[in-house]
């Protein structure tokens, strides 16, 4: 097992951070006005675009490489509905698929959704039982 390290460094007199992982570019993370400026990304909307990017990464390669399907690409969107009361945290996902690809099903994408959900992205494994997760699939 592979040990991960994030970086996270205050860089205002609110709560924006800098975030740095390896040597790639530094994110920003912020909270909306007043805590925060809102000029960078808020840890709800990170933890919405890691779960997108493991999902797209994860499709891709299992398409690609297992299924030996032709995919030209994937366009991901990631839609999160916030609880009311605190903590404030996720309470449904709407992620939707958009591939490009001119040799595959609704039906097969679905089945690889199944394999990701119960064995191959680490994100959904963090987050199910606590968000529901709703998929639509568009293929073009």
């Amino acid at each position: 097992m592979s040990d991960l390290m994030v970086k996270l460094q205050s860089i205002d007199d609110k709560a924006m951070l800098s975030i740095t992982a390896r040597d790639n570019p530094a994110i920003v993370c912020d909270y909306f006005p007043p805590v925060g400026t809102g000029k960078g990304y808020t840890s709800l909307e990170l933890m919405m675009a890691s779960f997108g990017s493991c999902v797209s990464t994860t499709l891709l390669t299992v398409l690609r490489h297992r299924k030996k399907k032709v995919v030209d690409g994937i366009s991901t969107e990631v839609e999160g509905t916030v609880r009311e009361v605190h903590p404030k945290a996720l309470e449904h996902i709407l992620l939707r698929l958009n591939i490009k690809a001119k040799d595959l099903t609704e039906a097969e994408v679905r089945e690889m959704l199944l394999v990701l959900e119960d064995e191959l992205c680490p994100v959904w494994a963090m987050i199910k039982g606590n968000v529901t997760v709703s998929v639509e699939v568009e293929i073009s």
